[in-house]
């Protein structure tokens, strides 16, 4: 057997790191921008009122007050968009709107509430320092300045900030496209009927959910036949389009283990890594092709997942924090884990007012069929290789999912 850092080690080379292209802001939400990215115009890129009011002289209505408002001739109106915009003489107002061009001569807005709403005359019952509710130009950003930093994940708010200083595409690292193969003659896909030995077919869909989450391009073939004739034929027309192969089942050292018939000797290693559930494990590449295969059994699919392909795939993605969320906790009941194997127990994780760690309990058996309490869990139970037992309220690694 070869240790779970040795195989994520040989995943994460086969995975490989993915190429910068140049995306519509459309298609950037949750990649990983791959250069820094400088303001092509400053924000705002003109002085611009805050307030829908009367821009003015400061100096203009000093003496206002709610008993003695001050009377200005209202000389132009400037909705949000105008762009031959007046000068403000002395003694007199615009009418202006919010996010309109502040004009030459003005220093100030008066909110419309603290005014008449007068079109001809305004009467004015506030006075306004210089620079009320005027939004300055570079006051969020400069023309030349750095607006986004390399490695960052694209939020909404960056590509909203992308489009406001003039751009239309964004350098990520460019998403994968991953064909997901579930194999197994006893597979049948939902709704239609089961009969006695076959059972549904889920691998697929958990794992298309999780490279989804990842921002990859997702094609499946679903419950291929135990047949390596029927194996190849299914997936070599696909394998120019994909960047990675992603297998579930067929591999460990019974018969019938099409991934394995078909693939070793191929390009593709097959073992055996030193952790419960997900010891049988390969990786290599295929006619020019990633691939990396999982366990069968669902739980061994999300854990080998969890443990080997999301790190590397966030990796390849430029994402710098690649680990799911580490805490310690105090074990709820005794947990014991066969010695030279690193298990991964499924568990609840709950975090306790005043405790730092929080406490953990497992979530169903170790069984690599139990889905169910995979469902239930919010986090997996690490314990190390030689490690045999835990008692109950022994301290306990922690992955949070």
């Amino acid at each position: 057997m070869i240790s779970v850092e040795e195989h994520s080690a040989r995943v994460r080379e086969v995975v490989g790191d993915r190429p910068v292209v140049r995306l519509p802001l459309r298609d950037c939400a949750g990649l990983v921008l791959a250069e820094d990215v400088g303001a092509g115009v400053s924000l705002p890129p003109f002085d611009n009122s805050a307030m829908d009011g009367y821009a003015v002289r400061a100096v203009d209505v000093a003496g206002a007050s709610g008993g003695t408002p001050v009377s200005l001739p209202v000389a132009a109106d400037i909705p949000a968009g105008r762009t031959d915009v007046p000068p403000l003489e002395s003694g007199t107002a615009h009418r202006i709107m919010t996010g309109a061009p502040m004009p030459p001569g003005a220093d100030s807005v008066v909110m419309v509430e603290h005014t008449d709403a007068g079109t001809e005359r305004v009467l004015i019952s506030s006075p306004v320092a210089a620079g009320t509710h005027v939004r300055r130009t570079g006051e969020d950003v400069t023309a030349g300045a750095t607006a986004l930093r390399a490695a960052t994940v694209l939020s909404p708010a960056h590509l909203g900030l992308a489009s406001a200083v003039g751009l239309d595409r964004l350098p990520v690292f460019a998403p994968p496209t991953v064909l997901v193969v579930s194999t197994g003659t006893e597979l049948v896909l939902p709704p239609e009927p089961l009969r006695h030995g076959q059972i549904y077919e889920s691998n697929s869909v958990m794992l298309v959910a999780e490279l989804a989450a990842l921002g990859c391009r997702v094609e499946t073939v679903r419950s291929v036949a135990d047949d390596v004739a029927a194996f190849r034929a299914a997936l070599e027309p696909k394998l120019p389009g994909v960047d990675l192969v992603l297998t579930s089942g067929g591999v460990s050292a019974g018969a019938y283990e099409v991934v394995k018939d078909a693939l070793a000797g191929a390009g593709v290693e097959f073992g055996k890594v030193a952790m419960q559930p997900g010891g049988p494990q390969g990786c290599g590449r295929w006619n020019g092709v990633p691939v990396v295969t999982l366990p069968g059994n669902p739980v061994s699919v999300l854990v080998s997942f969890e443990v080997f392909v999301r790190p590397a795939l966030l990796a390849a993605l430029g994402h710098t924090r690649v680990q799911r969320p580490h805490v310690r906790a105090r074990l709820t009941e005794t947990l014991t884990s066969p010695r030279g194997k690193r298990q991964f127990r499924r568990g609840l994780h709950t975090a306790r007012h005043g405790e730092v760690t929080g406490v953990v309990g497992p979530q169903g058996g170790p069984g690599s069929h139990l889905l169910a309490s995979f469902a239930q869990a919010n986090c997996l139970i690490v314990l190390e290789e030689d490690v045999t037992e835990v008692p109950e309220g022994g301290m306990v690694d922690v992955l949070l999912l």
